[in-house]
């Protein structure tokens, strides 16, 4: 069966998978899509994953019909291949700039110390919280009330909240400079 014979057959089954086609189109066409991936990409891995790519490509381009020519069926898939290659080089050009730019995560992140837990501190800071505002946020976090227990609203009792942690937060951190 011909080339263009073969991407007839697989546009003109139409919904319907022309199993026995597609067969014969990655049979014929992956081991000469892998030598070409080995020549250009050096790598049997990627190679491997240029001919998964590059036929799945050409499978979905028969399927809807959106080849114009299928009497240069190889042409076209070995300018699939050349174009994936080129992309994948583009990629791999722009990760080495983007790491020779900005270095690698890793190596760019130094931890701070970690900071020790100041039980005294967190007492006195809650202590110099109104009792309401205490009594919403043991509630919350400790006694799993609910907003009807406090005699609020639950939108009341987020904004009590969300102050109370800030006033919190604000008094553990200036004990800590």
């Amino acid at each position: 069966m011909e080339d263009a014979t073969l991407a007839r057959a697989i546009a003109g089954a139409g919904t319907a998978v022309g199993a026995a086609a597609e067969a014969e189109l990655c049979r014929r066409f992956a081991p000469r899509i892998r030598l070409y991936g080995l020549r250009h990409l050096r790598d049997r891995h990627a190679a491997a994953d240029l001919v998964q790519q590059v036929l799945m490509m050409t499978l979905e381009r028969l399927r809807g019909g959106k080849l114009r020519e299928p009497e240069r069926l190889a042409s076209f898939v070995f300018g699939m291949c050349r174009m994936v290659v080129m992309d994948q080089r583009r990629g791999a050009a722009r990760r080495g700039a983007l790491l020779e730019a900005y270095g690698i995560a890793e190596e760019a992140f130094e931890p701070d110390e970690p900071r020790t837990f100041e039980r005294e501190r967190l007492a006195d800071c809650l202590e110099a919280l109104s009792e309401r505002e205490r009594a919403v946020l043991v509630a919350s976090f400790f006694d799993e009330t609910s907003a009807k227990d406090l005699n609020l609203t639950a939108g009341n009792v987020r904004v009590i909240r969300h102050r109370a942690l800030g006033r919190l937060r604000e008094c553990m951190n200036a004990g800590a400079s």
